[in-house]
């Protein structure tokens, strides 16, 4: 299970360190894609798959599905986690989630999300001043 938040440099290299009670989870490789909001998601491998299964069943003649589909897996990169438990962010996912030297990595139980150290504590507190509504309107759907 992912979970969590926590805080780390990238090296100038473009590596980043997995929390060590993560590594278990991912074995040794990673896939790194573009997520939503300028964050990166990151999947285990066996993780990765289920998602691509659900990309594949998108329906093509939807520009909104081909578009998702083109974010999600032409922006993706399949990383080695090294003996030192890190994993390289290549410069066009570092850009694309306007990674700086400091970032949070988040836990979201099947993925993590890498984020800017200034964009997330902008998010966080964005999200925490709309909890109520966003609680009221998840209410809807029995959460």
């Amino acid at each position: 299970m992912l979970i969590g938040e926590f805080h780390y440099n990238i090296d100038q290299k473009g590596r980043l360190m997995i929390p060590s009670k993560f590594r278990q989870r991912f074995g040794l490789e990673a896939i790194v894609t573009k997520g939503l909001e300028n964050c990166l998601f990151v999947f285990p491998k066996d993780e990765w798959e289920k998602v691509v299964e659900k990309i594949l069943k998108l329906p093509l003649s939807q520009a909104n599905s081909r578009a998702f589909a083109r974010l999600m897996l032409a922006g993706a990169y399949e990383t080695s986690i090294d003996n030192q438990g890190r994993i390289l962010i290549p410069e066009y996912l570092r850009q694309y989630a306007k990674l700086t030297k400091k970032v949070v990595i988040v836990g979201l139980y099947s993925r993590i999300e890498v984020w800017d150290e200034k964009l997330w504590e902008e998010y966080k507190q964005q999200s925490e001043e709309q909890a109520q509504d966003i609680a009221e309107k998840l209410s809807d759907l029995g959460i």
